[in-house]
């Protein structure tokens, strides 16, 4: 279908690149990290509790949402998005708020180390470090001990994909339930593999040319894109991953990773669900979840979250 005409109109707002541009982390940050809407208008959860948890690489600020009153919850941690060296708690709660509310989990928002200050493995090592650190602390966060799942937009979809692997590969945790939201899984841009990344190249927010530097700060000190845990679409063997729900849109340079790697884990056999949301651009959650085409998703993650979930 179209562009959304409601995105088409912000689309059209938006300047012509600059071949020439060159990002400056600090900036860019002054603009993604600020949320859209203001506290009092997002979606309400019981509690909200900022902590700071103690890894063996970095403390690490993380914000705790607690959907309702009760005992025992299940839990999803959450990876923002951001090409790794930009977005925040701050940028996301908006996103991750009616994903308390309308799945029942409780919420650890994970505020990993960004690039170029700690490029790659820190904010994969981040994630990893605080989904265990969870594990470790049933009692304090009240979790039921059975449900452990973790989310993730954009380079957040590359972070969950990867901890995935190194979950299976250590074997001290045990992840139940993935969530990738237009993941970003594949960071070799030598050449554009994926159609999207030709059909959705330019006009679209996030533009097929800007994303190898905006990766770049990620991938400092000649960094090997073949490896599965910078690219996880690399990874030849998916058998015995966490059941997985990945969220595409039309209009994204990245849509076709993102399918593909659904394609993949199904063939692994690994239980997928693969949507696309039609006439919509990378990085929709929060921009655009208010228009009614899309202002189901939090509902359909809330459902697959809940689905098959363990008794304690």
């Amino acid at each position: 279908m179209p562009v959304h005409p409601e995105i088409k109109k912000v689309l059209e707002f938006i300047p012509e690149s600059d071949p020439n541009f060159k990002i400056i982390p600090e900036e860019h940050r002054k603009i993604f990290d600020a949320p859209v809407l203001p506290v009092e208008q997002r979606v309400q959860v019981h509690s909200v509790e900022e902590k700071t948890i103690s890894t063996p690489e970095a403390d690490i600020p993380v914000r705790i949402y607690t959907p309702e009153e009760g005992d025992s919850f299940p839990i999803l941690m959450y990876f923002h998005g951001g090409a790794f060296f930009s977005g925040n708690l701050e940028s996301h709660d908006e996103i991750v708020r009616p994903i308390a509310a309308e799945s029942g989990y409780k919420v650890i928002s994970v505020g990993y180390r960004l690039a170029p200050e700690h490029p790659y493995p820190a904010a994969l090592k981040d994630c990893y470090n605080v989904t265990k650190w969870a594990t470790e602390h049933q009692e304090e966060l009240q979790w039921d001990g059975k449900n452990l799942a973790i989310a993730g937009d954009s380079s957040g979809g590359n972070l969950v994909a990867a901890v995935t692997l190194i979950a299976r590969e250590k074997q001290e945790i045990t992840i139940t339930k993935q969530i990738l939201f237009y993941p970003s899984l594949d960071l070799d841009f030598s050449e554009f593999r994926y159609p999207s990344l030709v059909e959705n190249a330019k006009g679209y927010f996030v533009e097929s040319h800007t994303l190898a530097e905006h990766n770049s700060f990620y991938l400092k000190g000649g960094v090997d894109t073949d490896n599965p845990l910078v690219s996880p679409i690399r990874e030849e063997n998916l058998e015995g991953l966490p059941e997985a729900l990945v969220i595409t849109a039309e209009y994204d340079p990245m849509r076709d990773e993102g399918e593909l790697y659904a394609e993949k884990l199904e063939k692994a056999g690994v239980p997928v669900e693969l949507k696309r949301y039609e006439g919509v651009t990378h990085g929709f959650l929060g921009k655009f979840t208010h228009l009614d085409e899309y202002k189901d998703i939090y509902a359909f993650t809330g459902d697959f979250l809940k689905s098959a979930v363990k008794s304690s």
